[in-house]
């Protein structure tokens, strides 16, 4: 497979966010390891490295066919997160990596025993899991039509170790016990005879050690005869095996560095004391703490004492423990003594700490840096044109607007029945049907004005460049619309500077057209017409940062609308940034804040793009055509969202 080929199509085809999501779900369960990351790449590893733990699976498994995709990146889980982590020892795979390095083929030597130990640790997980057994079989399917079109290229590219590896392959997964591969080349077939005695090995193989021992006499059987593959099937599966002495991945991982100090605390019970044992009568075994079921504060210590007491037994929990746990922590000063908030200080320290380690927008928006643009005075020239704007989308201003007040006076002047006091009603015939009737009715209170708050997100990339003045009629129709009902808004317009990104520094602008505090007060609405294309677009920050001052309103009803036109894209969010939208909105969902997409379109909507909305915003997203039907478009969904909040 052309690596160069492939990535191409993978960063070209949308990625399943909710798919992604439920693998990054499923790295973490299956490892333990809540803080594991999980991405797509080449090929399926997991790195050691502690400070950024990370689990891979193929981007390029069954490109177009859903079932073959997720089988294939849930096995790739499976195998690190199960096999590799657990049943896998290091020491092996770094003595064989270390061999296949000094060899003439160390990519036919790393790739077989990639290989190799899959298949074993396939066959441990399927005993451990059996409701793996058809994910693999899926898996194996696709792999064996794979390397059955490999084996033809490599035939006929002369690519002879390319070829050889694809038999192999085909050989260990035949449904046959003696296959023939009539189309491969004498060479090959004859060399692949001398290695069956060998290859029929791997279905007794235990340990790692069985499956390295296997692959480096192949190794050494094929090094005289041929000059290394071309291709890379699989890549080494455990990354980072620099400087390790642990036997399995999992040990690596959990690992607790020594002491600074090698002091150790005399033994107690050699002490003389003058302190004497005496049984309560009040105490009972139920009041024992068996099960080690609460939770304390432990520490990662460097310096210290070594004692005889041995972890988590050091005594018996006594009552008042966990108060004594959450009272320690972060430290602060009270606000005035004032203890009524205390259920709140988890969820405050969650956020401290999620505020200092950078990532409260995101982990791939700790770079990212966010600068307000106040907008200025209108120009006359801006008023007029916003005026001709206004005049356009009167007509549909009025209906909407018509629409919302009969809904009002209708909610004001319709009573509510069956009730079991107030006003009786006319209708007394539940008297006899019912068992239990309600024969009364109260006429609703004066409704107040819509309780709700809206916040309208505008991409400024520099894709917009064509859409802007269109799309500027469709945020005129919106300001014109709230500020018609009075209820408050804010109107921002985003993105990243892309000519000024550094390391660690990409600046995000937000332009601030109309604020909460102005949006039914100032009476200069034409700073709308102040925006205008500009750089990339980094959706999901921005989303977040929009989210938080939306998520401090009172309003029972808040709205996130983000008018965009496609992907998103700034530095070093290529590949990330669809997944990182979808994980700012769904973020932004459980504030209870309603998040719609918005999508601007130059002509007919294709399936991808409407695809890249489904998997960014799911179902509320709204697919604009026409960039000019805009305000034909947004007036029915303002028109929905308005009488929810009625």
């Amino acid at each position: 497979m052309d690596r160069r080929i492939t990535m191409f199509r993978f960063r070209e085809t949308n990625v399943d966010t909710r798919l992604f999501r439920q693998l990054q779900d499923l790295a973490s369960v299956l490892t333990g390891f809540p803080d594991i990351n999980f991405y797509y790449s080449y090929g399926s590893a997991i790195d050691l490295d502690q400070s950024s733990m990370k689990l891979t699976a193929s981007a390029n498994w069954g490109i177009g066919d859903v079932k073959t995709h997720e089988a294939g990146a849930k096995t790739d889980i499976l195998l690190r997160a199960i096999g590799t982590l657990t049943a896998s020892n290091i020491r092996d795979l770094q003595s064989c990596l270390q061999a296949n390095n000094h060899s003439a083929l160390p990519k036919f030597g790393n790739q077989l025993i990639t290989l190799l130990e899959n298949i074993r640790l396939e066959e441990f997980i399927k005993r451990e899991r059996p409701g793996t057994t058809e994910l693999f079989a899926t898996r194996r399917v696709y792999l064996k039509r794979f390397f059955t079109q490999q084996l033809e290229a490599n035939i006929t590219r002369s690519l002879a170790l390319d070829e050889l590896f694809c038999l192999i392959y085909l050989l260990i997964e035949s449904d046959t016990p003696d296959p023939v591969f009539t189309q491969a080349n004498r060479q090959q077939t004859d060399q692949l005879e001398t290695l069956k005695p060998l290859l029929f090995q791997l279905f007794e193989a235990k340990r790692s050690r069985d499956t390295v021992e296997l692959a480096n006499q192949i190794r050494d059987r094929v090094e005289p005869n041929y000059t290394d593959m071309a291709h890379t099937y699989f890549i080494f599966p455990v990354a980072d095996l620099t400087g390790g002495t642990e036997e399995t991945a999992f040990d690596k991982l959990t690992r607790t560095d020594p002491l600074a100090n090698d002091s150790q605390e005399e033994d107690p019970s050699t002490e003389k004391s003058e302190t004497f044992e005496q049984e309560f009568a009040t105490w009972h075994s139920e009041n024992e703490n068996a099960d080690r079921s609460q939770n304390f504060m432990q520490f990662d210590l460097e310096e210290g004492t070594r004692s005889s007491l041995m972890g988590e037994g050091a005594r018996e929990t006594e009552e008042g423990d966990q108060a004594l746990a959450s009272m320690q922590g972060s430290s602060g000063s009270s606000d005035q003594n004032d203890y009524a908030n205390m259920e709140a200080m988890p969820k405050q320290q969650d956020q401290q700490q999620e505020s200092s380690s950078g990532n409260v927008y995101g982990r791939e928006n700790q770079n990212a840096v966010k600068i307000i643009k106040e907008a200025r005075a209108s120009t006359p020239s801006e008023t007029e044109q916003y005026a001709a704007f206004a005049e356009d989308i009167a007509p549909i201003k009025r209906r909407l607007s018509r629409t919302i007040e009969k809904m009002l006076e209708y909610k004001r002047q319709a009573p509510r029945r069956q009730l079991t006091s107030g006003r009786l009603s006319k209708k007394l015939l539940p008297v006899v049907t019912d068992e239990f009737p309600r024969l009364f009715y109260k006429k609703n209170e004066e409704s107040k004005e819509l309780d709700a708050a809206f916040t309208l997100l505008v991409d400024c990339s520099a894709s917009m460049l064509d859409k802007m003045e269109d799309t500027k009629k469709g945020i005129v129709l919106f300001h014109e619309v709230l500020k018609s009902l009075a209820i408050p808004h804010t109107i921002i317009g985003f993105w990243e500077e892309a000519t000024s990104v550094k390391d660690n520094y990409q600046p995000n602008y937000f332009h601030v057209i109309h604020s909460f505090n102005d949006s039914l007060y100032q009476s200069d609405s034409a700073r709308i017409m102040q925006l205008e294309a500009q750089e990339d677009n980094r959706d999901g920050f921005s989303i977040r940062a929009a989210a938080e001052e939306l998520s401090a309103r009172s309003e029972k009803n808040r709205f996130l609308l983000v008018f965009s036109d496609g992907e998103p894209a700034a530095a070093d969010y290529t590949e990330n940034g669809i997944i990182d939208t979808n994980l700012a909105v769904s973020e932004t969902r459980k504030k209870d804040i309603d998040v719609i997409g918005i999508f601007l379109a130059e002509g007919e909507i294709g399936e991808q793009e409407d695809s890249l909305m489904q998997n960014i915003y799911g179902k509320e997203r709204l697919m604009i055509p026409t960039v000019t039907d805009l305000p034909d478009h947004f007036a029915p969904l303002l028109k929905r969202l308005l009488l929810r909040t009625i």
